[in-house]
């Protein structure tokens, strides 16, 4: 069953918002401890007597048999002496045992290590603190003002500042997981994996971004050909094969056209082509003008030449 939360990236995100930011949790929880453990010598030095809490007792026959055998056998006089007098003290002790049992409550703080088992499992589990479980005291008492003060103190210091920011440091974490989760999202959808070209590089092109990756640079063709090359004899190997085989021994990763694609190149020669046939029909008509020029030039000349011979022999000549 583990095994589908290593599958799925959010489940495993819930295991690593624990993981990633250990150290920080295990440092609060050491600060919780140490808390815990001040407030427990607190409890134990004044507020002992407090520490009082309702148990449910499992049912033990073999007491409960010994209570009613010494009854028996206080009824019985077994337990007078000459002068008649009881001399047996296990009826009282026995009257106390089933006292206490019916009473259904213990004293949970006559050494440390119990105030300090209560205090870390009780305080820490009830909502407003340790002050929830313990007896509650009357205001005529003389503690009662340092024992409002104890509660406070524990719900604010442990329950509010302490486990908030144990959960603060999960939750915190867990969102940025997310947050990078989403990122590697939105650069596999606008990038391309293999050459790591954007989307908007395809724009006004032959080829669309899609087409791009699912013909072109197909990942999963990449995955399937270095597996072609792993399993295939080495002494099969074609020119590019081995070349490949070699880099990927090498770690080497030149072999992937990175930030190009022959779709582009093709598609910036087509438009360089383009510029030159259009440069090359702009020259012809630059050259056909030149001739017309050159050719009014030379008619101009000739009538020029016709007008100066004519007025040096004294001709008019109209040019009309």
């Amino acid at each position: 069953l583990f095994d589908l939360v290593y599958r799925e990236e959010t489940l495993l995100n819930v295991i690593k918002s624990v993981t990633r930011n250990g150290r920080s949790i295990v440092l609060t929880a050491v600060l919780a401890l140490i808390l815990v453990y001040l407030f427990s010598i607190v409890g134990y030095i004044f507020f002992k007597d407090d520490f009082i809490l309702e148990v449910d007792r499992i049912p033990n026959t073999t007491l409960e048999n010994g209570a009613s055998l010494a009854n028996e056998m206080v009824s019985a006089g077994m337990c007078r002496s000459e002068t008649g007098e009881n001399n047996c003290t296990t009826e009282l002790q026995v009257e106390d045992f089933v006292e206490d049992r019916e009473d259904g409550k213990e004293r949970t703080c006559d050494s440390l290590l119990m105030c300090i088992v209560t205090v870390l499992s009780h305080g820490l589990r009830s909502g407003g603190g340790v002050g929830d479980v313990l007896r509650k005291p009357s205001k005529e008492e003389p503690l009662f003002a340092a024992r409002v003060i104890y509660d406070l103190l524990f719900f604010f210091m442990v329950i509010i500042i302490v486990l908030n920011l144990i959960f603060g440091v999960i939750i915190d974490t867990f969102a940025d997981l997310r947050s990078e989760k989403q990122k590697k999202e939105e650069v596999l959808k606008t990038t391309c994996f293999i050459c790591g070209l954007e989307r908007d590089k395809f724009d006004n092109k032959t080829v669309t971004f899609e087409e791009h990756i699912k013909e072109e640079h197909n990942m999963w063709h990449y995955l399937f050909f270095i597996v072609l090359v792993k399993v295939k004899d080495s002494t099969e190997y074609t020119g590019p094969e081995s070349y490949v085989a070699e880099m990927i021994k090498e770690h080497n990763l030149d072999w992937f056209p990175r930030m190009r694609a022959m779709s582009l190149v093709s598609s910036d020669a087509e438009g360089e082509q383009n510029e030159i046939r259009n440069l090359q029909e702009k020259l012809e008509s630059a050259m056909r003008l030149v001739c017309n020029l050159s050719g009014q030039l030379t008619e101009l000349k000739e009538q020029v030449s016709l007008i100066c011979t004519a007025n040096w022999l004294g001709i008019h000549v109209d040019l009309r």
